[in-house]
């Protein structure tokens, strides 16, 4: 895979090279490692047949590639309760694929949901003063058009970040649009 894009909020890449460069140089050589691959047959409608990318296997090596370097979960479990309901809900949790030191890392080839809700977990991990920057890697517009139906693009996160300004994620992201 390849870099096409980087883009920086609330200097999140700025903080990554001047504080942690040698994970900022990781997360670039595991992006270079990983091999894009047409392995998965459509089954859909306007693309019956059509080999795709597969946002599976890309995880997998993205996973191998990131433990190798030594980067793991992170995971705060919680009980969830809420004023004036007598309901408490045990075992929930707020998790990341990959982290060391203070870097989150995570990779997304799922629905735009799911970008928006990693930066929440940026977020979260950032005001428990468990992280100071979060890396987001998603693939680009172009690649996305070669995956199934349904995987987002890091154009539309960026487009939304900017019209957010500072007000949501309030903590340094980089995001990442990647290609093959």
């Amino acid at each position: 895979m390849k870099i096409t894009y980087e883009y920086s909020h609330l200097g999140g890449s700025e903080i990554l090279q001047v504080r942690y460069p040698k994970i900022n140089q990781e997360i670039n050589e595991v992006i270079n490692l990983v091999e894009s691959r047409r392995l998965k047959k459509s089954k859909e409608k306007n693309m019956f047949g059509k080999m795709l990318y597969s946002p599976s296997d890309m995880n997998q090596q993205f996973r191998n590639c990131f433990h190798a370097l030594g980067f793991n979960e992170i995971r705060d479990t919680y009980t969830i309760e809420i004023p004036n309901h007598n309901v408490k809900i045990n075992g929930s949790f707020k998790q990341i694929d990959f982290v060391k030191e203070k870097v989150l890392v995570e990779v997304q080839f799922g629905k735009y949901a799911f970008m928006f809700y990693d930066m929440a977990k940026f977020q979260y991990f950032f005001n428990e003063n468990k992280a100071d920057v979060g890396i987001e890697i998603v693939p680009c517009h172009y690649l996305s058009k070669e995956m199934s139906s349904g995987v987002s693009y890091g154009e539309q996160l960026v487009y939304d970040i900017e019209r957010l300004k500072r007000h949501f994620p309030a903590v340094p992201v980089k995001v990442i649009l990647i290609d093959v």
